[in-house]
């Protein structure tokens, strides 16, 4: 069915199987993943259901859930949307799923929509909660909506602008991201750091420079940090210009991580910044929602190049048996995405 963005009544459909049983991906014990049933609600005026198309497994965040490693105090702001069950264990999670919208309001009748909704083979979202996927994005590039988001967010904390000399330390999704937006600035100068010599290749596809870390530029006026390591932030730190402002995106669940505030930190008078996509950036949230900002990250995702960050595509009755493969520390891929 072809996609409408006119705005009509809100008449939903209900199907005969609405409340209709669906499959969905669990983490039921450290490092241990299950595919189970489960009851969809009622189907309400203000719903859509949508039978999935692809879902992304972000990387970062599943693997601590995956691991058991989300701290105590973080269990509440951890929360997926439509997360179920409690942390530590059993939990469904995740937030990148892709579908069609099977049945609601008109308006949305055979949409593709994204939606922050865990891996799941049909499920029920309130309209409100879906992004449209415009025709000119696929479905399966799609799920890269929420770590585009999280980039476009970290920009707008970092003050990015044209001609700044940008330096991204860790080549996994979101730091691609976050370089792929910093050489769309005109006049920017942007080098990718990373410990893996394969990402040279994908860094020049995507337009921008390339650097082990042992010769990772200095003197940078923006430095983003997104390797999740100590190794990775004392890098970010040491390529830093004077009063260059650091903005760390990575999250790394219990435990601490070594910072090297020694040495010049203090003299260069560097800032050391945190980002997060729970909250819009200070510089944009008077005038952005949520909604405005998804359908901006959406938007984003035309550029057929980044269709190289998805390396792994899972079939959906495959995924409790291969997800550990994915979030184990040796695998190399960047997305992995499950197809339904």
């Amino acid at each position: 069915m072809a996609r409408t963005d006119t705005a009509q009544e809100l008449e939903p459909a209900f199907p005969s199987n609405a409340s209709a049983s669906a499959t969905a991906l669990w983490y039921v014990a450290p490092r241990e993943c299950a595919l189970n049933a489960e009851t969809l609600p009622a189907l309400t005026a203000q719903d859509c259901l949508v039978r999935t198309l692809w879902s992304g497994i972000s990387r970062g965040t599943e693997r601590l859930v995956f691991e058991g490693r989300v701290p105590v105090g973080e269990y509440e702001r951890m929360r997926a949307p439509f997360q179920q069950g409690d942390f530590p264990f059993p939990v469904k999670y995740g937030y990148c799923a892709v579908g069609v919208v099977e049945a609601g309001p008109t308006a949305l009748l055979g949409e593709t929509v994204f939606c922050l909704h865990p891996h799941q083979d049909r499920f029920i979202a309130p309209t409100n909660r879906l992004t449209r996927v415009p025709l000119y994005v696929p479905a399966r590039r799609a799920v890269l909506a929420a770590n585009m988001e999280t980039a476009l967010n970290a920009h707008w904390d970092a003050g990015s602008g044209p001609a700044d000399r940008i330096v991204v330390i860790g080549g996994g999704v979101l730091g691609l991201l976050v370089a792929w937006l910093a050489a769309r600035l005109p006049g920017a100068e942007v080098t990718l750091v990373d410990i893996e010599p394969a990402r040279a290749g994908l860094a020049e596809a995507l337009g921008f420079r390339f650097s082990l870390p042992e010769d990772a530029p200095r003197e940078a006026d923006i430095v983003f940090h997104a390797s999740a390591s100590a190794p990775g932030l004392a890098t970010a730190i040491a390529a830093a210009g004077f009063e260059a402002r650091i903005v760390e995106l990575s999250w790394y669940g219990e435990g601490t991580v070594a910072a090297p505030l020694g040495g010049a930190f203090h003299a260069k008078r560097l800032q050391l910044v945190s980002t997060q996509v729970g909250g819009i950036s200070p510089s944009r949230r008077a005038r952005w929602d949520y909604a405005r900002r998804a359908a901006a990250a959406m938007a984003l995702l035309a550029d057929e190049r980044l269709d190289a960050l998805i390396t792994e595509d899972i079939p959906f009755d495959e995924a409790a048996a291969r997800l550990p493969s994915v979030l184990a520390p040796s695998w190399h891929g960047l997305t992995a995405a499950i197809c339904y």
